[in-house]
């Protein structure tokens, strides 16, 4: 790679993939010096899920006698999309703003990624967090609980907290890391793949793929490996394909059990969980949240999208102005009731 710099991935009319079958809901970065487009159909979505920031004051006056829980993804809602995904890092006003909410909320980060890739770009200690689509999830312990099963272990961070680690998909660690030694040697010679290992899913990142030959080549060898693995299963991303177990669980699921093990089951109404993120993987959560009749789902995108999502914001700029009034909102909410 040498010395290039890495900057935001741009959207850029002459990729030669369909932007239906292949570019799916990428960053929608503006080229400086392009005038701004008025999306119109852009305008009429925002009336069907209004910004969250406009609607913050109302989201607040509903969270009354209620705990707010916090939810975030990382690649796209914390950090922009950038055409390393080694190099996804987060903002220091970003990762402050994230800091001063979970002072006051309990904050969690819910993933593709493996559970230490996102702690390593976050490193915060204050929140929880869930990789590979919900499948590693570091949560709370609760004392009521038994966690005597396989699936679960006790771990304790460098201050001495203790939390419990649930992986549902354990049994699948060593096919995935077969799968990834075959991965490598099928895609060696197709130029612009990036393999990733998040731990109990791969992620084949394929934006720095130029032809569609190429491309259409890395979807059959993925196709023809997986049919030596039929317990796994491909899903898409942005400019990604994702092989994952074929369990019932993803990043809905993953919000259930942080919920749970936080103490709010399902009959809570005492709840109030806020879950922000930008993909289509997000939109188990949002489902979630629609069925519990509770809380709301926000969707980052900066252009009309199908979602289950009642509000949106435009960016990862506009997630931080929202999270900075959500923990200035609960500091100066805290106080007043210390007062």
């Amino acid at each position: 790679m040498g010395m290039q710099r890495w900057l935001p991935c741009k959207r850029s009319d002459s990729e030669p993939m369909s932007k239906s079958r292949h570019d799916h809901v990428d960053g929608g970065y503006t080229i400086p010096g392009e005038p701004a487009v008025v999306d119109e159909n852009y305008i009429s979505w925002k009336k069907e899920h209004p910004s969250a920031i406009s609607s913050f004051q109302r989201m607040i006056n509903a969270s009354k006698g209620k705990q707010i829980a916090v939810f975030l993804d990382y690649d796209g809602t914390l950090s922009p999309i950038v055409c390393d995904p080694d190099r996804a890092f987060m903002s220091d006003q970003m990762r402050a703003a994230v800091r001063d909410v979970s002072k006051h909320f309990p904050t969690a980060i819910i993933s593709g990624r493996s559970r230490e890739k996102v702690y390593s770009f976050v490193k915060l200690n204050e929140v929880y967090y869930s990789g590979s689509h919900g499948m590693d999830t570091m949560g709370p312990t609760q004392e009521n609980k038994s966690y005597d099963d396989k699936y679960h272990y006790k771990t304790i961070d460098e201050e001495g907290n203790e939390f419990i680690v649930f992986q549902p998909a354990k049994d699948f660690l060593p096919a995935i890391q077969k799968m990834l030694s075959e991965m490598r040697e099928r895609t060696e010679d197709i130029p612009g793949v990036v393999i990733e290992d998040n731990r109990f899913c791969l992620s084949v990142h394929y934006r720095h793929v130029k032809d569609e030959e190429d491309y259409e080549r890395l979807e059959e060898e993925v196709e023809a490996m997986l049919v030596s693995y039929p317990e796994f299963h491909m899903t898409r991303g942005k400019k990604v394909l994702e092989i994952r177990p074929s369990i019932e669980w993803n990043k809905g699921h993953a919000l259930e059990y942080l919920l749970d093990n936080l103490g709010f089951n399902d009959n809570s109404k005492n709840i109030l969980p806020i879950y922000i993120g930008d993909d289509r993987t997000d939109e188990d959560a949002f489902k979630v949240l629609r069925e519990r009749g509770e809380g709301y789902p926000i969707l980052v995108s900066s252009k009309p999208r199908d979602t289950m999502a009642f509000h949106s914001l435009h960016d990862p700029s506009e997630v931080l102005s929202f999270l900075i009034r959500l923990g200035r909102w609960g500091f100066d909410n805290h106080h007043h009731i210390q007062d």
